[in-house]
């Protein structure tokens, strides 16, 4: 039986639960348009957008802009990643193909998201793909606003291993999260009992 690779969820042998499969599609539905946004943030304007602010002068007042931001979140890293994804999922799904050219991110993202049925049931990469999905999502958001929700550190595992001894790897959930699986041993906790056992043998500094 496969484990979901994001939250250990069992999934009947694809790569990702049905859950997080919904959530990566509408990341790359959404990603070229957040991405538009942040080109809007990050390029400053006075009346129109010809009239370009420099970034980078040898005097005068310093840029309104972080440069070291606009280096690493906007549309032209984002599109090279996700491209990036779309030619390794090509080279394993047709490897007698050649590479697909290089292409805008609405092309790239509108491509995975067709072949993510596939993707979650074959590609082994599936787990590494949507967490770097994830990641251009969650820095989008840092520029844009309304960023997405942090995991919480719920302190960790008390379950028994099958070697009698109680697991201890830390554990920790996204906000509204009612059940999740400790990733290094593999138990689940889902009911009551589960939360109430979980904060009771938590350490007085941790609960």
């Amino acid at each position: 039986m496969t484990f979901c690779e994001l939250c250990g969820d069992k999934t009947g042998g694809r790569y990702l639960c049905e859950r997080h499969t919904v959530a990566l599609a509408k990341r790359l539905a959404e990603l070229p348009t957040l991405y538009a946004e942040v080109a809007e943030c990050l390029v400053p304007r006075r009346a129109d957008w010809g009239d370009i602010v420099a970034t980078k002068a040898a005097a005068g007042p310093r840029s309104p802009l972080d440069e070291d931001v606009l280096d690493t979140v906007n549309m032209a890293r984002a599109a090279e990643v996700v491209h990036l994804w779309r030619v390794d999922v090509q080279r394993v799904r047709w490897p007698r193909h050649g590479a697909p050219p290089p292409g805008q991110l609405a092309a790239d993202c509108r491509w995975l998201g067709m072949e993510l049925e596939w993707i979650v049931a074959h590609y082994p990469g599936t787990g590494d793909l949507a967490r770097e999905v994830g990641g251009l999502e969650q820095q989008a958001r840092t520029i844009v606003g309304d960023p997405a929700p942090r995991r919480q550190r719920l302190g960790t595992c008390v379950a028994v291993t099958a070697e009698g001894v109680v697991c201890g790897a830390v554990i920790s959930r996204l906000p509204g999260d009612t059940r999740l699986r400790c990733r290094w041993c593999g138990y689940c906790y889902e009911t009551p009992q589960d939360w109430a056992l979980l904060v009771h043998h938590q350490p007085a500094e941790s609960a």
